[in-house]
């Protein structure tokens, strides 16, 4: 008697391949969803951003007076700016204002923030007040500030004056024109600056410290040798956005000297509003808006490049 064969069905059937046209239509599928998704930010993106920049760059090839049709002059505006004296004044008032804001701004931040990072009364209290001025309108934090620092009657000058110290002209003094710009400035902006480094330090792990506490480190130590390299990372984004922001310094030089006294404090941005609409040369205003864009970029790229040297990832 013969006994009957068994086939053993195959456990697993290879699936069918898809064939390449089917991959093809459905990479495009995905693609679609992507851009469905991107279309609420990249319309605002390419509307009010990247078409004026590209705008921008061609009315610098021209000269225009927003009146009369533009004529094309091609990188003659480029060439009579970069030979403009006054194109070098007003990058020198722009970089003397980086130079004073800058450490300011840092140092006053990484103070407020080391102390409000310790274990304080009302601490959640005092970061919120020291945030407060972040989020206001810079008009209305130049007009106090052109209030505080009136040379007749300002409170400062009137502090100044009880303690027996002199009272300067501030921002009717060409000399103190730009100082007064430069405190404004970093008051302002030291809560943002704060907040920034603290969340750095509270990101520091606690047994670090602790370790070096055994090791006989005393705070000064502590500080300058953990605290400082484990927060480099938040020192190189504060140090990138106020150093491009600095560049870009506009509302509170317009609102509290207006570029005076004699030009004393004008700087880039406000030449470039100058020129296109107290000067009618918007073709001049243009190029100077891309010059700035070529030294903001190079020296963010130098950053970039630079901060592989000094910034420590933990």
């Amino acid at each position: 008697m013969s006994t009957p064969t068994l086939t053993r069905p195959s456990a697993r059937r290879s699936a069918p391949r898809q064939s390449r046209p089917g991959r093809r239509a459905q990479g495009w599928k995905k693609l679609g969803w992507v851009l469905f998704f991107l279309l609420p930010s990249a319309i605002p993106l390419t509307v009010f951003t990247l078409v004026p920049m590209v705008s921008s760059l061609w009315v610098s090839l021209h000269k225009w007076n927003l009146i009369s049709p533009m004529q094309w002059v091609g990188l003659d505006n480029y060439t009579n700016l970069l030979s403009d004296p006054m194109t070098r004044r007003v990058f020198l008032h722009t970089l003397i204002y980086v130079a004073g804001y800058l450490p300011l701004v840092y140092a006053g931040g990484l103070g407020l923030a080391l102390v409000l990072n310790q274990r304080l009364k009302g601490r959640a209290f005092l970061r919120a007040t020291y945030f407060l001025p972040v989020v206001t309108s810079w008009v209305v934090v130049a007009l106090v500030w052109k209030w505080l620092l009136n040379p007749a009657n300002g409170l400062v000058n009137q502090i100044l004056g009880a303690l027996g110290l002199g009272q300067p002209g501030w921002w009717t003094d060409p000399h103190w024109a730009l100082p007064a710009v430069i405190l404004s400035s970093a008051w302002k902006d030291l809560g943002f600056v704060m907040v920034i480094l603290l969340a750095g330090l509270q990101a520091i792990p606690s047994d670090v410290h602790e370790a070096a506490l055994v090791d006989g480190a005393n705070g000064w130590q502590r500080f300058w040798r953990i605290t400082l390299p484990l927060l480099s990372p938040s020192t190189f984004f504060v140090v990138v956005i106020s150093l491009i922001n600095g560049f870009q310094v506009f509302d509170q030089v317009y609102v509290m000297t207006a570029g005076g006294p004699s030009g004393s404090s004008q700087v880039v941005v406000g030449q470039i509003y100058d020129l296109t609409f107290r000067y009618g040369r918007a073709g001049e205003a243009s190029a100077l808006s891309w010059i700035l864009f070529a030294v903001i970029l190079v020296i963010t790229v130098f950053q970039i490049r630079g901060q592989r040297k000094w910034v420590h990832y933990a």
